[in-house]
């Protein structure tokens, strides 16, 4: 490599390293939000609830929000089928641990268009 060129290319990976580190700075998801816009908008809420040993019930709520009232709640239950059981490890306040079996839990994933 020609003598002239290395502080350029040293120069280039410099501003490169730079740029990579302050390209994964955490980024504010501006989707999320702490309060619904209550002047026209859709409340969803979802949650899966252990019944018995075979089933789970799956609870939707909407709530229809507008002009700043709550004009609609709806509600949805669906009976899935239980996960069944899992062997964990649980840790109380004092820091003892003990192995349980719980119930294993459905993951939610919600796609909005």
């Amino acid at each position: 490599m020609n003598k002239n060129m290395k502080p350029i290319v040293l120069a280039i990976l410099g501003a490169a390293a730079l740029f990579f580190l302050f390209s994964c700075e955490d980024k504010q998801n501006e989707d999320i939000t702490q309060s619904v816009n209550k002047s026209g908008s859709i409340e969803t809420a979802v949650q899966v609830e252990h019944l018995d040993s075979l089933h789970d019930v799956l609870i939707t709520s909407h709530k229809v929000w507008a002009d700043n009232h709550e004009v609609k709640t709806i509600f949805y239950r669906d009976t899935l089928p239980s996960l069944g059981k899992i062997n964990t490890t649980a840790e109380n306040a004092d820091g003892d641990t003990k192995n349980v079996h719980v119930k294993k839990d459905y993951e939610i994933f919600i796609t909005v268009k």
